[in-house]
């Protein structure tokens, strides 16, 4: 099993505590771009309006 960071062979067992990665460092990189938002997935940028909370405030707001 390769490292998702670094590319470097990573023990897959549970000997290895840092699994899927192969030290601490690539954990903690990892970790980091998760906080930095350094991760995304695909879509449409949305409204604020448009989440469900948002709508029913609205709706309150309206009536």
């Amino acid at each position: 099993m390769r490292c998702p960071i670094c590319g470097k062979q990573a023990d897959p067992t549970p000997a290895n505590r840092f699994r899927p990665f192969c030290s601490a460092r690539c954990r903690t990189t990892d970790l980091g771009a998760w906080a930095g938002e350094g991760y995304r997935v695909a879509g449409r940028e949305v409204e604020d309006f448009e989440h469900p909370d948002d709508l029913a405030k609205r709706k309150k707001i309206i009536h």
